[in-house]
């Protein structure tokens, strides 16, 4: 199937970082160092940042440690991201200052910085190669002013050293913008292979194509997976989304799916600094070395942006013409290299969730709602999760978990659950009163229809047309089909699925059943 986020003359769906990727050794099943991998002091689930900087800061204090990931290292939403380093966040602050309190505003700041310090330190010690550049949050049209202005005044008043600018300096027309200098860029894929090395170094242990199933939280914690049980003392999911129902947070989370893709420019006039719109339609955009055989010194320009809540729009796939008709018109000539997609969760106050699992025991813990800015939230949730289990909480770790529940973020969970029961009412409702065609799909669509009195999904890529459960197997939502990803997902929740019923991402821990 050719899809829209396939690259030319490739058939893959894969992000630069991941294309490009130096290879990150892990551990194998089935080696004589496995038995001790499986009985540990705490087991981490989740190979992406936060995970294994957790892990990193558990084995530094020398504690043994296993990362079990269902993928490989980097396949989620590390891997997949556009990975700024930065503490100016599009709007982000202005949301995070009108749904809590100062002090909390303050404490996301100042974990958000901390989080930043800690990777560029990490990155200077291990050799990573880190761009240094200025963020802008702008506006790309007149209504987006006041948002700049706000996010100017919200960054100044916590401390940032942030300046308002009449333009951003980009190829079209822009309309104000904030800028906070020294920020930085990298590739996350290089990061994650520093962390592994020195993780594996210490002691620590990987084991990829590991899903977890289920878990006990007894002493030990007993943690059931694809590749057999393991225990630990206690548990930590670093998942994007917990695994586990326990706490409720599927229904504290809103997720999102937005695109990106790699371009390279002819004559290299590329923006110098790091950028977001502040506005809808939403666009990020960054440049990386370009690491191409014929590249030289070259960047690439990198575009992102169109997000959307998962399962909610009907066509993905023009969401990512959308985004490549408008990198063309702006920069002529640019030619795509890589397109990929990723995944993000975020709170109704607009703060990560980092600690303790409710009915957890005390035995297991979670980070999760980055609202897409998942490099320094991973760290900063990573220097929690660590002081948890280790001691020595940080300050602002300490006010951000205090913080209150402010009418603003009340509002914003009402309403992200009132999304939620509307696509189910209406995901059954279609799927119960239209009949599954008896004809197959047409190459690279899919549709939900009833066979007896159950929801089945069926589809065609590549020429294989797969049938299987309409319905996700987490809380019983119905599937939509996303026509850029050629997968089947959830509206509720966020899980998502392969045409062939595979579990890719989200709160489920199964795949669906083939019909």
């Amino acid at each position: 199937m050719t899809s829209l986020l396939t690259p030319p003359g490739t058939s893959s769906r894969i992000s630069l970082w991941n294309a490009r990727s130096p290879g990150i050794e892990t551990d194998r099943h089935g080696l004589g160092v496995e038995a001790a991998a499986r009985d540990v002091d705490e087991i981490v689930v989740g190979g992406g940042l936060t995970g294994l900087i957790t892990a990193l800061l558990l084995a530094r204090a020398g504690r043994r440690v296993t990362v079990l990931d269902a993928r490989s290292i980097g396949a989620v939403a590390t891997g997949n991201s556009t990975a700024k380093l930065s503490v100016l966040q599009g709007a982000h602050l202005q949301q995070v200052a009108g749904r809590n309190t100062p002090g909390v505003t303050q404490a996301y700041v100042d974990a958000n910085l901390a989080g930043q310090r800690w990777l560029l330190d990490f990155a200077a010690q291990h050799g990573v190669p880190v761009q240094r550049r200025a963020a802008l949050s702008y506006a790309a049209t007149s209504d987006g002013v006041a948002t700049v202005e706000k996010e100017y005044e919200t960054a100044v008043s916590a401390g940032l050293p942030a300046t308002l600018l009449e333009d951003a300096g980009l190829p079209f027309v822009t309309h104000r913008a904030v800028r906070l200098a020294d920020q930085a860029q990298f590739d996350p894929i290089l990061v994650l292979a520093a962390l592994a090395s020195e993780l594996r170094a210490a002691g620590g242990t990987i084991h990829e194509a590991t899903t977890v199933l289920g878990v006990r939280a007894g002493q030990p914690v007993r943690v059931r997976t694809t590749r057999g049980e393991y225990r630990c003392e206690r548990l930590v999911l670093a998942t994007g989304t917990p695994i586990l129902d326990r706490g409720l947070y599927f229904a504290k989370l809103s997720a999102e799916r937005s695109y990106a893709a790699s371009y390279r420019v002819p004559g290299g006039a590329l923006p110098p600094d790091m950028y977001l719109s502040v506005d809808d339609p939403s666009r990020s955009i960054r440049t990386t070395p370009d690491a191409g055989p014929d590249a030289g010194s070259g960047e690439l320009l990198l575009i992102g942006g169109n997000g959307h809540g998962v399962g909610r729009h009907p066509s993905p796939a023009s969401l990512v013409d959308d985004l490549e008709q408008w990198t063309t018109t702006h920069w002529p000539g640019a030619e795509r290299t890589h397109a990929w997609s990723a995944q993000d969760y975020a709170t109704p106050h607009g703060v990560p969730f980092a600690g303790w699992l409710p009915r957890g025991r005390g035995r297991v813990f979670l980070a999760t709602g980055y609202s897409k800015w998942g490099m320094t939230n991973a760290a900063q949730c990573a220097i929690t999760l660590a002081g948890d289990l280790v001691g020595d909480l940080p300050d602002w770790a300490v006010r951000l978990r205090h913080r209150m529940t402010l009418p603003a973020a009340v509002a914003t969970g009402i309403g992200m659950n009132a999304a939620v029961g509307k696509h189910y009412a209406v995901g059954w409702t279609k799927a119960l009163t239209r009949r599954l065609p008896v004809e197959a799909p047409a190459e690279g669509t899919g549709v939900v229809g009833r066979v007896g009195l159950s929801p089945v999904a069926a589809s065609t890529v590549d020429g294989a047309t797969c049938r299987v459960s309409g319905v996700c197997p987490h809380l019983g939502a119905v599937l939509t089909w996303n026509d850029a990803e050629a997968s089947w997902d959830c509206p509720a929740h966020g899980s998502r699925f392969s045409a062939a019923g595979r579990r890719l991402e989200g709160p489920a821990t199964v795949g669906l059943a083939r019909r």
